[in-house]
């Protein structure tokens, strides 16, 4: 029992010795002592909590904050010394705050056990007792033979014993583990791969060995012990024979594996990564507030402290007559006296720091993410996804972000590839309607291509077809039934044939040599059969030599039905031209220069003919390669190189990815808002800059600079002093700056600095050649210079994880590669073009909304305690409390609580239309400027005028003569108390009506409905003797002060006299220094779109007129823009700097298009 509770609460993980005996189907050993090994269970756990756990978990969480832990130690402090205030004031605040967090953390957590329930819960089908059981997957145990089905996720890390195939073969799909969409081919061992029936299973006598388990996908160790009639046989295993958790089974009908690893200890929980808590700007800046009111509250205290002891320094205010000491307070020390009386100031201050601001701003981010998910301008319709939000913490970042860093292949681009292009033999050809025509001519064949397709055009579209790993699967699920022809369905190209591949490229390449009539039917082992316009032609595999970064090319190595043995190869053109020897170099060189002009992504095909003696060498050596124990890697390296030369070129393709919808005007409108943006990606350059030029990243008047091909650091620094110099010469020309992956890195060793003042000065950078922790690389370089500008980082694939996860926002594209980018990922969008509205709309609201949140509690409760602090010159520093403690308490979770907490989930400063068409607005709220501490002191300062009128006021009212009443009746310091708390339940509450800009019902209910309940709980609580209580001072207070008339105007003045001032102060800067929000707000949301394009046209950096015929057309429709220099004056005040000689895009996609409008012609 013990062990269990030990177990559950995460203190005793099971014993692990190096590696792990499995007996299949748990058949363990009947004779000796065997003991078998403990195992984790397959329960996956992403939670965070248990039912035994939970309390003490989450408060030791809680206290780690610095303000609830605060509030702990002063609820400790009042129960411990006798402090002017009931320890309930500081402990039922703090109570509230930690139920509601630990309630919103709960219900997060329970949503995690509710999903891993589900995981856990799904029936699968294992071998027990010489039958096929249903059970649930978190029953599986390590040694249980598992039966998955076609299209089904394996449960657990299974060793493949058998499938419905002959040959024991299956094929799977790994998009869920590493963004992979290819078919994976995996074998069991010839032993078990006969066992296709539960009876045959269950008597198999075998027993895996194999490595204890790890993160690594690729890599498994193992070896498998077979007894038939007798001997043991023993194969090892590898990563071919294991089937992952999460993978799915593809293309075969079932397949039967032993349950290796299991739950927590499966490859994919291994590699579940802990996300590094990110942090917004706004928290970083909430702590320093926090730390700065700390300092006040310590200050007032000694000072009040301090103040006490001299005052009493006089005989008379030392022991006077109504208050004389006891014999132990005048013996006790004044050193503990000191302490006691600073304590007790303490406590009596402590609401300055505002407990509930952390709470508020859980709820407020907590409920405000979904305004995301509710956002249907976010939805992509064609494939019902709508946008994501997978952490709350990070909304106002999205008002502040400085760089962006995109993926270009499924991001930017569609990842949808279509061939256009290709070079065969020194001649292009495009395709038109399924036929090959060569440039220049027209499609005038009438009988198909084959016409024209012969010699060295056929052997190319045949090294298409045949160099690549592409599987075939088809519509109905028996269709390779066992001992059946694998070719039988394909056969006369049925419809129901589908190509899966590892690339998009590999896929379109192929499909494209199918419509031109020579098509790859599919392959059984080590056969690969092809279509040749209608002839059927068997090839044998004899060789795979895999794609890999570093050659990036892959071969494969054929006997054609003639008995000859041929290499094709394709790949990157600078890993193939260089090997080869014969054939169209220069021209084909040419021409994919020229298709990566065009935006193409472009391979280059070629072949080699082996004689049967070279042959004979070939195999030699990759066999002995292949079988090697020690350095195989660079063996088969050696081999690949060895094979892969004396090359004859056969020719190149050009594959396009389709741009994504409105990319061009989300990355103008991204420039507008003053964001820059960066491109990493893996393609070639020209490749990359051809797509940068098309989207819009580059423009073409952009002075583009290079950093291509370094070779040393020495001549790496030399260029970055020329680009440096020429950038500086050139004072108005934008530049852009394109660098590789091997110059970056030279300049990330040695030259950062160097680097980064390069980068800063350009107003795009694309980064080619990036391996996947480079972009990371790039994104830490930015996040951490001097600036630390906020950074976000958007991408789809597996391989732009790293990226999203080093950035300060991550967001993730809902791709083609996979989900491993939208797991990871803070956010989750269909769409590159929904990255405008989520920063420019939802990141503006967000973060004007937490910024007012965060200054306005700060304010609220200066006011609240400073009149506290005052009252204490009054009453001789006796420690006497100002207001009534259920007042203190109620203070910050009743009276003004709700009116902030709906503004911060419904405020609007200006109309969401406005905001897009306008970007420019974006650059008024960048580098946390309403969290800045000029605006910070105003508010606090604020507090401290309003709270000096609050108490002075009422002071003046009542400190003469307290009669208020006409009959001469007398009030007391609690009437007094209750006036200065009216006055300022009051002020602050209309002080945040003054700040709203949006108001709906709920601004209004919670506004007056939050002074009504002020009004009707005192009634309540002062007109009715609560027998509860120990002291009744507030016992018809209230009704007393309201049935005075003075003290009604008392109150109107007080309130008045602090807001007017904010009136008059808001009026004049509106009307003399309007800043572009402002100027914004003013503006009909029907007519933002046609007023920002006129403005964006007709309006420079100088002020003077420069509207073009097309501008005053608009103006005239929308009679908006008058064409005199002072519109363009006020318009150049809010943020439309451009310069004379730059060409000038609008932002508006309704009414003009992006191309550019040479300022010259206006």
């Amino acid at each position: 029992m013990l062990r269990w509770i030990r177990q559950q609460l995460g203190f005793d993980p099971p014993h692990q010795s190096e590696t792990r005996t499995i007996y299949v189907a748990n058949r363990f050993p009947q004779h000796g002592h065997y003991i078998p090994q403990r195992f984790a269970d397959n329960r996956i756990i992403s939670s965070k909590y248990t039912i035994w756990n939970f309390v003490p978990k989450n408060l030791f969480e809680q206290f780690r904050r610095i303000a609830n832990f605060y509030f702990l130690i002063i609820f400790l402090v009042q129960l411990m010394i006798d402090t002017p205030t009931s320890p309930v004031t500081s402990g039922l605040p703090l109570f509230f705050v930690i139920t509601v967090t630990a309630i919103k953390q709960g219900y997060e957590d329970w949503l995690r056990h509710k999903a891993d329930n589900e995981v856990n819960g799904a029936p699968v089908f294992v071998v027990r007792s010489g039958s096929l059981v249903q059970t649930r997957s978190k029953n599986i145990r390590v040694g249980d033979i598992v039966r998955v089905a076609k299209d089904e996720t394996f449960p657990a890390d299974l060793v493949l014993l058998s499938s419905d195939r002959v040959d024991g073969t299956c094929h799977i799909t790994t998009a869920s583990l590493d963004g992979e969409t290819n078919l994976k081919t995996h074998f069991s061992v010839p032993e078990t791969s006969v066992c296709q029936s539960v009876s045959q299973l269950e008597a198999l006598q075998a027993v895996v060995e194999c490595q204890q388990p790890e993160p690594d996908l690729y890599r498994f160790v193992g070896r498998i012990t077979v007894t038939q009639h007798g001997e043991e046989i023993v194969r090892p295993l590898g990563p071919e024979n294991l089937l992952l958790r999460g993978a799915r089974l593809k293309n075969t009908k079932e397949i039967f594996g032993v349950a290796v690893y299991t739950g927590m200890e499966s490859k994919m929980a291994l590699n579940y990564k802990c996300k590094s808590q990110k942090r917004s700007a706004v928290e970083k800046s909430m702590n320093t507030f926090l730390i700065i009111y700390l300092v006040i509250l310590l200050f007032e205290a000694i000072l009040s402290t301090i103040l006490k002891y001299t005052w009493q320094a006089e005989e008379k205010w030392n022991e006077p007559f109504y208050n004389q000491k006891t014999e132990q307070e005048r013996n006790s020390s004044p050193i503990l006296k000191f302490i006691s009386d600073f304590l007790a100031f303490l406590v009596l201050y402590n609401f300055i720091i505002p407990i509930s601001l952390y709470v508020t701003v859980e709820m407020q981010k907590f409920l405000g993410s979904f305004f995301i998910g509710w956002d249907l301008d976010l939805y992509h319709e064609e494939t019902d996804q709508k946008a994501q939000v997978n952490t709350s913490d990070l909304n106002e970042e999205l008002g502040q972000v400085e760089y962006v860093f995109t993926d270009k292949t499924g991001t930017l681009t569609e990842n949808e590839m279509q061939f256009r292009e290709c070079s065969i033999n020194g001649i292009k050809y495009r395709e038109v309607n399924g036929k090959l025509v060569p440039e220049g001519m027209t499609d005038d064949s009438p009988d198909g291509s084959a016409a024209h397709l012969m010699g060295e055009e056929l052997l190319f579209l045949k090294a298409v077809s045949l160099c690549h790993t592409v599987q075939i699967s088809y519509d109905q699920p028996d269709c390779l039934i066992a001992g059946g022809d694998p070719f039988s369905q394909a056969n006369g190209f049925s419809s129901n044939m589908e190509y899966y591949a590892s690339s998009p490229d590999e896929k379109a390449l192929v499909e494209a040599a199918k419509r031109i009539g020579v098509a790859f039917t599919g392959s059984s082992g080590e056969t690969m059969e092809i279509k040749t316009f209608g002839k059927f032609e068997k090839y044998k595999l004899l060789h795979v030599l895999e794609f890999d970064a570093d050659r990036r090319r892959m071969s494969v190595i054929l006997q054609n039905p003639s008995g000859g043995q041929v290499l094709f190869t394709k790949g990157a053109e600078s890993a193939i031209l260089p090997f080869t020897t014969s054939g169209e170099i220069e021209k084909t060189r040419l021409h994919v220069d020229e298709f990566a002009l065009k935006g193409l992504r472009t391979l280059v095909v070629a072949c080699r003919h082996f004689s049967p003696e070279e042959y004979i060498n070939v195999d030699r050596c990759l066999t002995a390669a292949r079988t090697a124990l020690q350095q195989r890697e660079e063996r088969l390296r050696e081999a690949f190189d060895y094979i892969e030369k004396d090359l004859h070129l056969l020719g190149a393709t050009g594959v396009e990815d389709k741009l994504q919808d409105k990319v061009q005007e989300t990355i103008e409108a991204l420039r507008l808002a003053g964001i820059k943006v960066w491109v990493l990606t893996g393609d070639k350059h020209e490749t990359a800059v051809s797509v940068s030029l098309s989207c819009g990243h580059f423009h073409r008047t952009m002075n583009i600079l290079e950093l291509l091909q370094q070779r040393s650091d020495n001549e790496c620094a030399e260029q970055l002093r020329r680009l440096a110099r020429r950038i500086k010469e050139d004072h108005v020309i934008q530049h852009g700056l394109v660098v590789d992956g091997a110059s970056l890195s030279l300049a990330l060793r040695e030259h950062e600095k160097l680097f980064m003042e390069v980068c800063k000065n350009c107003s795009a950078v694309l980064c080619c050649r990036m391996a996947p922790l480079q972009k990371a690389k790039v994104v830490r370089l930015l996040k951490t210079s001097p600036e630390k500008p906020i950074t976000l980082a958007i991408g789809d694939g597996a391989n732009d994880v790293s990226m999203i996860q080093e950035a300060h926002v991550g967001i993730g594209i809902m791709g083609k590669e996979g989900r491993q980018a939208v797991r990871n990922s803070d956010y989750a969008i269909a769409r590159f073009r929904f990255l405008a509205k989520l920063l420019l709309v939802h990141g503006h609201f967000y973060y004007i909304r937490i910024a007012t949140l965060v200054q306005y509690f700060f304010y609220k409760n200066v006011c609240f305690i400073t009149p506290q602090f005052l009252y204490q010159f009054f009453c001789l520093f006796s420690q006497q409390t100002l207001y009534d403690s259920v007042y203190l308490t109620l203070y910050n979770i009743c009276f003004t609580s709700l009116p902030i907490l709906v503004y911060s989930l419904f405020e609007q400063l200006v109309h969401p239309h406005v905001l897009q068409s306008k970007p420019g607005l974006y650059r008024d709220i960048s580098k946390n400027s309403l969290l800045s501490f000029r605006t910070f002191l105003y508010w606090t300062l604020l507090g401290f005028c309003h709270a000096f009128v609050f108490f002075f006021g009422s002071y003046i009212l009542m400190g003469e003569d307290t009669t208020l009443m006409g009959n001469g009746q007398m009030f007391g310091n609690w009437t007094f108390g209750t006036l200065v708390f009216t006055v300022m339940v009051i002020t602050v509450t209309l002080k945040l009506a003054l700040e709203t800009h949006f108001w709906t019902w709920m601004n209004h209910f919670v506004t007056w409905g939050s002074i009504a309940f002020y009004f009707i709980f005192s009634l309540f609580y002062g007109g009715i003797i609560w027998p509860f209580l120990h002291t009744q001072d507030m016992y018809f207070v209230f009704v007393q002060l309201l049935s005075s008339g003075s003290a009604w105007f008392a109150i109107i003045i007080i309130v008045i006299t602090c807001l007017f001032p904010d009136v008059v102060k808001k009026v004049l800067y509106r009307h003399l220094q309007p800043t572009s929000t402002q100027k914004s707000q003013s503006l009909p949301a029907s007519q933002a779109q046609a007023l920002s394009c006129v403005e964006s046209m007709c309006c420079y950096q100088h002020g003077q007129s420069g509207c073009s015929r097309l501008a005053r057309l608009l103006e005239q429709m929308t009679g908006q823009c008058k064409a005199s220099a002072n519109n363009c004056q006020a318009s150049s005040r809010s943020n439309r700097a451009w310069s004379d000689t730059e060409n000038l895009y609008s932002n508006d996609r309704s009414i003009l298009t992006l191309s550019p409008i040479e300022a010259t012609h206006c």
